[in-house]
C-alpha cells in the first residue's frame, strides 16, 4: 500500500494551525511547536528538512527505542513509497546488473548488527568558534539492532569487476530545486565487510518511515551520512563518487587549521569512522539537585574501536575517577556507564567525562576545529547546582 506525503511526514506548526496543538508537541529549538507522530518529546533542530535530536533525559537504555532515535534528513522525505513497486538496482562496474524487490531481499540470509549511529555534526553547537549548520548538541546519536542481507552478498551476485573500487548509494530523498542529490560512496573494502548491510529492520521491526523504509545502507562504525536512507540505487564505481556530499561535504582537513580559517577542499579527506566520545546523560546541564547523593550516567562509543574506560571528574578536571561500564556491549555499539557521587557541600559543580578506546585514543580537552564542526568529541561537561 502506498504511503502518502500526509501520512509520511505530518508536521503541524502551531503558528500556522491557528489553534492549540492537541497532540503532545516536540521540544522546538526555535519558537513554534511541531508535532511528528511517533516522535513526541524529541528536540526539533530543523523542520524544513526534518532533523530531530534525542533529549538526554531519555538516554536510559543500551538499545535506543525507535521513538527516541534521532532523525537526520538532508532533503525532503519521499512523498510516496510503495513497497510493492519499490526496487533496489545494482549496476556500474559489475558483470550482472540486478534489480531486486523487497520480497527478493527478504528471501536472502539476514544478518544483524548492533550499531551506534551518529551524525557527523553531533556536538556542533559546542564548537568554538561557532560554525554554521544544524546546531546539534549531544543527541544526534542512537544505538539500534539493524538487520538485513549483507551488502557483500548482493555485490557477489552482481559480480564486481576488478575495476570496482567504490560503492555508491542513492536514496529516494526529494531534492528541492537545484540542490544536489544526496549521494555518498564508500570504499569497496568497507562495502564488502561482513557487517555492512542493506538493512530492512531496526530493533526487530521493519524500518520506520523516518529511518529509511523500506531499505537503508548500514555502514557500521562510520558516520551516519554513510548509511543512506530510502536506498534505491547501488552503483559500483572505479573511483570515489564525485558530488557535493562527498566533496566538499563530509570531509576533514588533512592537518590542523586555525579556527575561522578557510580550508581548500583538495587538502581534505573523507570522514569515515567515528571518533572516541562520551556524553553525560544525567544529571542534565544546569540542573538544580535537591540531594547531595548524585547518580551520574551516560554513554561512550568509538566507531570501529572498543571503549576500554571512561573517567569522570566532579571538580572541573582536577581529579579523575573511573566509572562503572555497563555489561552490555557489542562491536560498533556504545557502552553505557554510571557513577555514584556524594557532593561534599551545596554549590556549583562542573562534571566532566572522558572516554578512552582500544586504539589508545582519548577524548581531547578541546575538539579539532574544522569549518563544518564535524566529529566534535571534546571532553563532555555539564554544570549543575546542588542545593540541600
Amino acid at each position: 500500500m502506498a504511503t502518502t506525503r500526509r501520512d509520511f511526514l505530518r508536521i503541524v506548526p502551531s503558528a500556522l494551525a491557528g489553534a492549540s496543538v492537541l497532540h503532545p508537541a516536540l521540544s522546538w529549538a526555535g519558537s513554534d511547536e511541531v508535532y511528528v507522530p511517533g516522535k513526541e518529546g524529541m528536540i526539533v533542530r530543523s523542520a524544513r528538512f526534518l532533523d530531530l535530536e534525542m533529549p538526554m533525559e531519555v538516554l536510559k537504555t543500551w538499545i535506543t527505542p525507535g521513538p527516541h532515535f534521532f532523525v537526520r534528513n538532508h532533503m525532503h522525505e519521499p512523498s510516496t513509497l510503495d513497497a510493492s513497486t519499490w526496487a533496489l538496482t545494482i549496476s556500474g562496474e559489475v558483470e550482472n546488473p540486478l534489480a531486486l524487490s523487497l520480497a527478493d531481499l527478504k528471501k536472502l540470509e539476514s544478518h544483524t548488527v548492533i550499531n551506534t549511529l551518529e551524525c557527523a555534526g553531533n556536538g556542533r553547537a559546542f564548537q568554538q568558534p561557532h560554525v554554521p549548520g544544524v546546531q546539534w548538541e549531544r543527541g544526534a546519536v542512537g544505538t539500534a539492532r539493524f538487520s538485513g542481507p549483507r551488502l557483500r552478498d548482493l555485490l557477489h551476485r552482481a559480480g564486481v569487476k576488478s575495476t570496482g573500487k567504490h560503492v555508491m548509494f542513492r536514496g529516494l530523498d526529494e531534492v528541492p530545486g537545484k540542490v544536489p542529490a544526496f549521494i555518498r560512496s564508500i570504499p569497496i573494502e568497507k562495502a564488502t565487510d561482513a557487517d555492512t548491510l542493506v538493512a530492512l529492520e531496526m530493533n526487530s521491526a521493519p524500518l520506520a518511515k523516518h529511518h529509511g523504509f523500506p531499505a537503508r545502507a548500514l555502514v557500521p562504525g562510520w558516520i551516519g551520512a554513510a548509511s543512506c536512507k530510502w536506498l534505491t540505487e547501488i552503483k559500483v564505481l572505479d573511483k570515489e563518487f564525485e558530488g557535493n556530499f562527498m566533496k566538499p561535504g563530509y570531509r576533514f582537513p588533512n592537518q590542523p587549521v586555525q579556527p575561522g580559517a578557510d580550508v581548500n577542499p583538495d587538502d581534505t579527506h573523507p570522514i569515515t569512522a567515528l571518533s572516541v566520545k562520551s556524553i553525560i546523560a544525567a544529571p542534565i546541564a544546569n540542573a538544580t539537585l535537591r540531594s547531595r547523593a548524585v547518580h551520574i550516567q551516560g554513554a561512550a562509543w568509538a566507531g570501529e574501536a572498543d571503549i576500554t574506560r571512561v573517567d569522570l571528574s566532579t571538580d572541573g578536571g582536577s581529579t579523575w575517577q573511573p566509572v562503572q561500564l555497563g555489561r552490555e556491549q557489542s562491536k560498533y555499539a556504545w557502552r553505557l556507564w554510571s557513577y555514584s557521587w556524594h557532593a561534599p557541600r551545596s554549590g556549583e559543580y562542573t562534571i566532566l567525562s572522558r572516554a578512552t578506546d582500544s586504539q589508545g585514543r582519548a577524548q581531547p580537552a578541546s575538539a579539532a576545529w574544522n569549518p563544518s564542526g564535524y566529529l566534535y568529541n571534546a571532553i563532555d561537561q555539564v554544570k549543575i547546582h546542588v542545593e540541600t
